[in-house]
């Protein structure tokens, strides 16, 4: 049995990790999902950190799995406790001292994502063009402001944690284009990354593929 502690994304809450959290329990595992404090404005990052860190108490056996913007806290984490294994899922890979604001830029993301045929200020259309219309409803009454601390500070490590590390892309992503994050992995992880069909919340398009992606990782 392994605990699976799931860290969401920018202005996200824990429940949306619930489907999961189910799939990944009735395969006999525990899971802690974090809400973040992202709507403090004084949050930083290691505050961030110290609500999974102490969310995770004295739980062992260790499988972090972060998405989008959570890949800034989830190394956090593993530097701190002791990590079996790491899991992007379509996450964020900051370089040491790189700022999330910056992260775009510094990542080649503006010229990748070039013109597209949706509407950005939507983000149905953005982030869960394959969720389940009553699912999506759903997770946006639940959304959350983010807070812009996290974004504006350095990240603090000097290096990647020695811990090894898998990332899992969304082929259809519109918010991190397949093409584009394939490139982003080997450049700043050195490793290939996996690919899972659809957009950019597996966790709720997806929970049981997801979940058993998840397990198998572990295994």
């Amino acid at each position: 049995m392994a605990t699976y502690v799931l860290i969401h994304g920018a202005a996200d809450v824990a429940s949306n990790w619930d489907m999961v959290s189910a799939a990944l329990r009735g395969r006999g595992h525990d899971v802690v999902a974090v809400d973040l404090p992202c709507e403090d404005e004084s949050a930083g990052l290691s505050d961030y950190a110290d609500t999974v860190v102490e969310a995770i108490g004295e739980r062992t056996d260790l499988v972090v799995v972060a998405h989008s913007l959570g890949g800034f806290t989830a190394p956090l984490v593993c530097d701190r406790v002791e990590t079996d294994l790491l899991i992007l899922v379509s996450g964020m890979i900051p370089s040491p001292g790189e700022k999330a604001s910056d992260w775009w830029a510094n990542s080649g993301y503006d010229e990748a994502a070039g013109p597209q045929d949706f509407d950005r200020d939507d983000e149905v259309a953005l982030f869960l063009q394959d969720v389940p219309p009553e699912v999506a409803a759903e997770a946006l009454a639940k959304g959350r402001d983010q807070a812009a601390a996290p974004m504006l500070e350095p990240w603090p490590l000097d290096a990647w944690p020695d811990v090894p590390t898998r990332y899992l892309l969304c082929r259809d992503d519109r918010m991190h284009p397949a093409a584009w994050l394939r490139k982003v992995v080997r450049d700043r992880l050195g490793i290939t990354a996996d690919e899972l069909d659809g957009g950019h919340c597996p966790y709720l398009s997806r929970p049981e593929e997801l979940a058993d992606r998840l397990d198998a990782y572990r295994a």
